[in-house]
């Protein structure tokens, strides 16, 4: 699928050429074997019949690598361009090939007037629609229809108004039903993406109520935590109160404990602002049983008396 030897100037190195299609080489590939052809004449071969095309040894496709270096020697030959036939004198490298062959003047193209099948050179197309075409508009018809007259019709006055209006209704008729055709497409488009859309909607429907119910449970394990938290901060003493339970043994020194005790409030001269009912220490003897080391204090709180001397006391 290589390229032809005559459109190359001078003469071409024998390695440059296929040794499948005898043309220059388009895109070489290369055998693990050491031999080189086209990727288009290649390809297909090692894919049909599992070989190199020298018949040398079993090879697949993926066993073929790029020869990097002999393309770019090969794009840099200057070869004539595509529309030579047409009248193009153009002479450019090969790696330029496609950029001119997109501006080339001598590029076929279709007259653009309906009913005309001509193929020109790029360059002549407008000309040809405006002066020698014979399909081009020559004004509308005066004989009834109202069509719009060619100029070969015209000329030949061949024109048949009841033969015109059947050819434009069988055309309004065809475009009518490539219309509906095409509705029905898109209709049938528009369904399959409504259906995706909706689709993808009820996913993120269901995705939304499992990201709630996963959050709502974490709003409950938090709400139970703080209520929790809370409950145990109203039971707790109040700022700035460290408060603990102590239990003391007092032997009694002729007949005394060693402090007194007073009901209700704590003393006056308490200035924690504590405001708790109950029995407090009011005073302590210096050297009564109560004032040694570790023991009560004044406006401890006695929360349970035992008959045994046992007390027990919130130590401030």
């Amino acid at each position: 699928m290589g390229f032809e030897l005559d459109r190359f100037s001078g003469e071409v190195d024998p390695d440059f050429k296929c040794n499948l299609c005898n043309k220059v080489l388009e895109d070489p590939l290369t055998t693990p074997c050491g031999h080189v052809f086209c990727a288009g004449c290649v390809l297909p071969w090692v894919v049909q019949q599992g070989s190199c095309p020298a018949n040398c040894q079993r090879i697949s496709a993926k066993e073929l690598n790029h020869v990097l270096p002999l393309k770019s020697l090969i794009l840099k030959l200057d070869i004539k361009c595509d529309n030579h036939a047409r009248g193009c004198e153009a002479v450019v490298p090969l790696q330029h090939l496609g950029e001119h062959a997109e501006t080339c003047d001598f590029s076929p193209a279709k007259c653009r007037n309906r009913g005309c099948r001509q193929v020109l050179n790029l360059r002549d197309v407008e000309a040809h629609m405006r002066e020698r075409c014979e399909a081009r508009p020559a004004g509308l018809c005066e004989q009834g229809c109202g069509l719009m007259l060619t100029h070969g019709e015209r000329r030949s006055g061949g024109h048949s108004c009841l033969r015109a209006l059947r050819a434009h209704g069988a055309a309004l008729q065809a475009r009518a039903a490539a219309l509906e055709k095409a509705l029905k497409k898109e209709a049938l488009r528009a369904g399959k993406r409504e259906q995706s859309l909706l689709s993808r909607l009820a996913a993120a429907q269901l995705e939304l109520q499992v990201t709630a119910l996963r959050y709502q449970k974490r709003f409950t394990q938090y709400s139970a935590r703080l209520d929790a938290l809370a409950r145990a901060r109203s039971a707790s003493p109040g700022k700035g109160e460290e408060t603990k339970a102590l239990t003391l043994v007092l032997h009694r020194d002729s007949g005394s404990l060693g402090f007194n005790i007073i009901g209700g409030r704590p003393c006056m001269d308490n200035q924690d602002g504590s405001a708790s009912e109950g029995i407090f220490v009011s005073k302590i003897v210096d050297t009564g049983p109560a004032a040694k080391e570790g023991g009560l204090q004044i406006h401890d709180r006695i929360i349970e008396i035992s008959w045994r001397t046992y007390f027990g006391a919130y130590v401030k």
